[in-house]
């Protein structure tokens, strides 16, 4: 059977499951729409976080970065899993035993103000928005290839598919769809990973075969590295000194914007106790170890088979997976030279080669000439990763808005249907809204992705932070480090990134710094604000600050609010 059959085949089923596990665990209350009724097990929540976690952004994009970028894109890698292990150990716990939905909801009950959870859901909505663009890019990078329709027609048939049961199950559905996602997801990205570790250095286990030595005797990274200045290009295992500044703020940034991601916080709700969310935790942590120590491996294969494929080989010899790239228009070759041969260089004038990173991984299956079925399998992986985070923070949007807007703001009397219908209406805005951006993001997923993180850092992690382990922070700190962060990194962003109107260029760049990292200078505008603004007003009220106490000594699930 073709790829094409095999892909129908495979993506149709593993659809057909998770709809099927979304009107089976279809929310009935607003606190199965929104935190599963609190009742999920640690391992069911932790394979749900991980799914909700590694989205398109980790599944396609990042060891595509990695493939072009080398030693430079580890700070992606490095970046979400150090950030997931600050979540884990400094936020989680004390989060979930605050005993809220929502951050707004955090933010607005520790802060006493409703000025401060109004502020809070923007940043909610925002930076959730910005993050699905990303995702619903992936899902059209996906179908456009294997489903062999046009880049906007793929974001418009996952709109189709993430608006049936995200605003069906609510975080209940959610969850349990989340759980067969991970199980997709992960089988997809690690069974080619083995193959092509087999196929290139005889070695089963990818995390150990991108060090392995090939037929020839020499390493593979040593081969990349000469493939690689052969061509012009840098050698793989190098970074540029020019380089290191970005390393580490996208890190930082990266870092610093998972402890503020509203869609990951949440999940540590839907557990019954605080030991559970722990444990979770440490559940998620594991399943998530899985594919990051396999995407460098993943990058490497795929860039050594790409080099070797294309390099100055002729046109007219391409394979079947090089042509049918091209329709979708994620690979663009223009012979400059007329010669019929592919120019595959680093000097931008004479390269005739442009390549979406985007599609490394999807590709690299078909370059290694891998069975119809693991290519169709590795389709599935990619949109459950991409559908699942979706799905997560559209749910984020729409609680922010039923919970934090209309519930405990403008309609305090709203029934509990009344509150599920509002949610619903806002899912199917948002899906709607950001498939429409995602025709056009402003860079390729991890990009994107890294400017929502950027913003998750500059807005919530100071509040949050300080929320849980300062007592003398008060509202109008808090408020004003909000507003000042958040603010300051949207129009960085906005000003250096051309697709989004901004007139900048790179060569504007504060120290240096891109906009994917921008978001560590607003982390600390906004913590400097936080603390001298909270110094300069009047303390907390007391009980708030006995709730900041009560909050970090372990006791059981929901004793710091009384309930």
């Amino acid at each position: 059977m073709t790829v094409q059959i095999w892909t129908f085949i495979i993506v149709g089923l593993t659809f057909f499951l998770y709809i099927g596990v979304a009107i089976w665990a279809r929310a009935g209350s607003t606190k199965e729409f929104y935190v599963a009724g609190g009742g999920v097990s640690p391992l069911a929540n932790g394979m749900a976080t991980a799914a909700d976690w590694m989205s398109a952004a980790s599944y396609l994009s990042m060891a595509g970065l990695i493939s072009f970028m080398g030693y430079g894109g580890a700070q992606y890698l490095m970046g979400w899993t150090g950030g997931y292990v600050l979540l884990a150990l400094l936020l989680a716990p004390y989060l979930r035993k605050f005993g809220k939905f929502t951050v707004p909801d955090f933010i607005g009950e520790r802060y006493y103000s409703k000025t401060a959870r109004l502020v809070a859901l923007l940043c909610a909505i925002l930076v959730s928005f910005t993050y699905v663009v990303g995702q619903m890019k992936g899902v059209g990078v996906a179908f456009a290839r294997f489903l062999e329709v046009e880049f906007a027609t793929g974001i418009f048939i996952g709109i189709a598919i993430v608006f049936f049961y995200a605003v069906l199950g609510g975080m209940k559905g959610i969850t349990y769809t989340q759980v067969a996602q991970y199980c997709v997801l992960i089988f997809a990205f690690t069974v080619p990973a083995i193959f092509i570790s087999l196929q290139m250095v005889g070695n089963p286990i990818p995390q150990l075969g991108f060090g392995g030595t090939m037929a020839d005797g020499t390493y593979l990274l040593d081969k990349l590295n000469q493939l690689s200045t052969d061509l012009g290009f840098a050698e793989y295992t190098s970074m540029g000194m020019n380089d290191r500044i970005n390393v580490f703020f996208i890190t930082a940034s990266l870092m610093l914007g998972t402890a503020g991601l509203p869609h990951v916080i949440v999940r540590f709700f839907t557990v019954p106790k605080v030991r559970d969310a722990r444990k979770s935790a440490g559940y998620a942590l594991l399943f998530i170890a899985i594919l990051y120590t396999t995407a460098p491996a993943v990058a490497t294969f795929a860039r050594t088979n790409l080099i070797q494929t294309v390099s100055n080989k002729s046109y007219s010899e391409m394979p079947t997976w090089f042509k049918k790239w091209e329709e979708s228009k994620l690979i663009t070759f223009t012979d400059k030279n007329n010669d019929g041969r592919i120019q595959y260089v680093a000097d931008k004038g004479k390269n005739e080669l442009v390549i979406d990173r985007d599609i490394m991984v999807l590709a690299n299956p078909e370059i290694a000439n891998l069975p119809a079925w693991v290519i169709a399998l590795v389709v599935a992986g990619g949109l459950a990763a991409a559908l699942s985070t979706a799905a997560g923070l559209l749910l984020v949007i729409a609680t922010s808005i039923s919970h934090d807007l209309l519930k405990k703001n403008l309609m305090p009397n709203i029934s509990e249907k009344g509150e599920l219908t509002a949610a619903r209406i806002a899912i199917a805005v948002a899906v709607v809204g950001a498939g429409l951006a995602g025709l056009n993001p402003p860079g390729f997923v991890a990009q994107v992705v890294a400017l929502a993180f950027g913003l998750a850092a500059s807005s919530f992690f100071p509040a949050i932070i300080l929320g849980i382990f300062d007592k003398r922070m008060n509202k109008e700190g808090a408020i004003a480090g909000m507003i000042v962060g958040i603010l300051f990194t949207a129009a960085y962003i906005w000003y250096f990134k051309p697709q989004l109107g901004g007139p900048g260029t790179p060569e504007g760049y504060w120290f240096g710094i891109k906009p994917e990292g921008i978001g560590v200078l607003g982390m600390l505008l906004n913590l400097v604000v936080s603390l001298v603004v909270s110094r300069m007003t009047s303390e907390p009220p007391q009980e708030i600050q006995e709730l900041v106490e009560d909050i970090r000594i372990p006791r059981g699930a929901g004793a710091a609010t009384g309930h």
